[in-house]
Parts: C-alpha cells; sequence; structure tokens
C-alpha cells in the first residue's frame, strides 16, 4: 500500500493506494497519528486508488474518526470511495459516522 499525505490551508490530505488489510493497517494508523500528532484534524482520506479495505481497514477509519472527533477538533472524510468499498462501508453501517464525497476537491473544499 502507498500512502501519500498532502497538506493543505485547512485540511490534511492522505491518499491511499493498494490494499488495506490486517498486514498495511498499522501503516494506515501511523498516518493518520502523524497528522493528529502535527495539530491536524482535519483529514480528507483519498480511497480512489484503493482496490481493498478489510475490516482491520475499517476499525483504523473508526479509531481515526474518533480521535479526529474528540473535542470538536475535526474530523475525516472519504472522497472518492470506489464502489466496491462503498458498499462495503455501506454495509458495516458506517455511512452515517462519515461525510462521503465524489472527487476530492468537494472533499477538501468541505472544510
Amino acid at each position: 500500500m502507498e500512502i501519500t499525505n498532502q497538506r493543505y490551508k485547512h485540511c490534511d490530505l492522505i491518499s491511499l493506494k493498494g490494499r488495506v488489510d490486517s498486514y498495511t493497517t498499522p501503516q494506515l494508523n501511523e498516518a493518520i497519528a502523524a497528522v493528529n500528532k502535527a495539530g491536524g484534524y482535519k483529514i480528507v482520506l483519498d480511497l480512489s486508488g484503493l482496490e481493498y479495505m478489510s475490516s482491520a481497514g475499517f476499525r483504523a477509519l473508526l479509531v481515526g474518526q474518533k480521535n479526529c472527533r474528540r473535542y470538536n477538533r475535526g474530523e475525516i472524510v472519504l472522497a472518492a470511495v470506489p464502489r466496491r468499498i462503498y458498499e462495503a462501508i455501506e454495509l458495516t453501517g458506517f455511512t452515517p459516522l462519515f461525510k462521503i464525497f465524489d472527487d476530492v476537491t468537494a472533499a477538501v473544499g468541505s472544510f
């Protein structure tokens, strides 16, 4: 899995490419934690390059969302979610927990 981070004026953009599974989930956790440690709590996750996400990946999203929303500091929003991953998010009942945007520009603009 490849993770790239880009800092904007009002938020951070984390782009994921490849597969998020039990082996690569710690990298995702570290990327979100690094943004939080640097004082960033408004995060856009670009999932357009993602092929697969396991339950471990969904748990990482949930933990990251909880940390970002603590004390009303920010949140994680999802952008360009592939259809199969969106269906999995819907199936797990996570859709009310995340704002989901069709593209990265709209997601970044939401902050």
